[in-house]
């Protein structure tokens, strides 16, 4: 959770000018941030794979056992 929110204040917030509240959140959800985040984004502690590509991979593994 920690990862998720300083990802998205350094990759979307600190890059736009925000004044207020309202502003931050209509940045997140225009760009529809978190879905980006889990389906686009890659994660180096995931050997670049996305958080749903890694969870895939972890219900197949269930399955499989």
């Amino acid at each position: 959770m920690e990862r998720l929110w300083r990802s998205l204040k350094q990759e979307a917030i600190h890059l736009e000018e925000i004044n207020d509240g309202f502003q931050t959140q209509r940045v997140v959800k225009n760009k529809n941030w978190v879905a980006f985040y889990s389906t686009e984004r890659t994660h180096s502690a995931l050997d670049r794979q996305t958080r749903n590509d890694e969870n895939w991979a972890g219900l197949e593994e269930q399955k499989a056992a």
